[in-house]
């Protein structure tokens, strides 16, 4: 055995220590970007200059639906915004950096992180030889992260300073685009919120205009029903008129007015609230103002501490009411509580009523979205939506297994 062939083992090693060197001092770079196709670029720069045999690389981003999606590449067969192939699938799937390599190249290096498939699987993925290194985050959203691909024309034998640098690369470039798109998230969520609250706005001042129309109406009416005989069945129609308008107008301030109120309200994080009390108020509040509307509640279920704001009991009444308001029948609602994880409960509330219509289904949490029967605003579950993602829930319909509807609200545990 010669004595290059001796120390073979102990270079190896130092060319991956140096390797992961030169990407320390990059990720120190990339970090800095601002968006993921800088991150990717100079990805594409930096891997042929510091990892062994110059290989073309390729960027894939991991996004939230579980689509891999090529931001950058060197090959010629890859452009961006394509599918990566299958041999990137694998890789992601496994969680495990992948090795695919032809006839000829001798795979030195070995590890239980490693995995290495057999080219003929991944529709000539074998021309040479490619290492797919992923770097996956899960959270309650989905995955993220990145794969960076690198393909050698041709390899002899690949080695620890292919393998480990190829890993260390893709870790701290998906750190890099996560954060990115953390990032982007944050700023879009800002953007939506400066743009609901100007456009509530733009609607408290055309709702103000349309509810003095609204009332010019009820005192022509008003003076219409004075003036005719009690018996006159066209009084009957003016009552009923009055009456349908009345309440519009009052629906329409309350919710704009609740609306306005928490847009208005200083920005902040919501406070911790029992959320017990809100709900045993809310029951005994809506019971006595429908007659129709039964509730069945165990305040048992419901001991836990949330974050929560002020108005949290106005999207609790505004689905109990809509329950009784909106079925012409005595209605029961079944008021549970989901078996609760670390972070969050879920409230349901599940009716025997009509349920909702399935033209309006996929809009109702939209504002000014109703069924074609109702005669409200359409603005109480889109303030109801509005006010539950303010607090960092959620809030979901489904059919219930009553035969109405089960609408269900997730809010953050404290």
């Amino acid at each position: 055995m010669s004595s290059n062939e001796q120390s073979g083992g102990e270079n190896t090693r130092e060319r991956t220590v140096k390797t992961a060197g030169h990407i320390v001092k990059y990720s120190r770079e990339i970090y800095h970007l601002e968006s993921v196709e800088e991150v990717a670029n100079m990805t594409l720069e930096a891997a042929p200059r510091f990892i062994d045999g110059h290989p073309s690389p390729t960027v894939v981003e991991i996004r939230r639906d579980d689509n891999l999606r090529v931001l950058e590449s060197m090959s010629t067969a890859l452009a961006a915004g394509d599918d990566p192939g299958p041999l990137a699938r694998e890789a992601y799937e496994t969680d495990t950096v992948t090795i695919c390599a032809g006839d000829g190249t001798e795979i030195g290096y070995e590890s239980e992180d490693v995995s290495v498939v057999d080219p003929a699987a991944f529709d000539g993925a074998g021309h040479g030889v490619t290492i797919a290194a992923p770097t996956v985050y899960t959270d309650e959203i989905g995955d993220s992260g990145a794969i960076l691909l690198l393909h050698w024309q041709s390899l002899d034998r690949v080695e620890e300073y292919h393998v480990r640098p190829a890993d260390y690369l893709a870790e701290h470039v998906a750190t890099a685009i996560v954060n990115i798109r953390s990032r982007e998230r944050l700023e879009r969520a800002r953007n939506d919120l400066a743009k609901r609250k100007e456009m509530v706005e733009v609607y408290d001042r055309l709702l103000r205009h349309d509810l003095g129309n609204d009332l010019q109406v009820i005192t022509g009416f008003s003076d219409a029903v004075a003036s005719m005989a009690d018996d006159d069945s066209q009084s009957a129609e003016y009552a009923e008129k009055i009456y349908r308008t009345a309440r519009s107008a009052a629906e329409l301030i309350d919710n704009v007015g609740g609306t306005v109120k928490m847009l208005q309200k200083e920005e902040g994080e919501p406070d911790v609230s029992q959320l017990e009390p809100i709900l045993t108020g809310v029951v005994q509040d809506v019971e006595t103002k429908f007659e129709a509307l039964t509730v069945e509640y165990d305040p048992g279920a419901f001991e836990y501490e949330i974050y929560a704001g002020d108005l949290l009991d106005s999207v609790f009444t505004n689905i109990l009411s809509n329950a009784a308001v909106h079925n012409e029948l005595p209605v029961t609602v079944q008021l549970y509580a989901e078996e609760p994880t670390a972070e969050t409960v879920v409230v349901g509330m599940a009716d025997n009523g009509n349920g909702v219509a399935d033209e309006v289904r996929d809009e109702i949490f939209e504002m000014g979205q109703k069924g074609p029967d109702s005669d409200g605003t359409g603005f109480g579950l889109g303030l109801a939506r509005t006010l539950v993602e303010s607090y960092g829930g959620s809030v979901a319909l489904r059919d219930s297994e009553y035969g109405g509807a089960d609408f269900r609200i997730a809010l953050e545990r404290a």
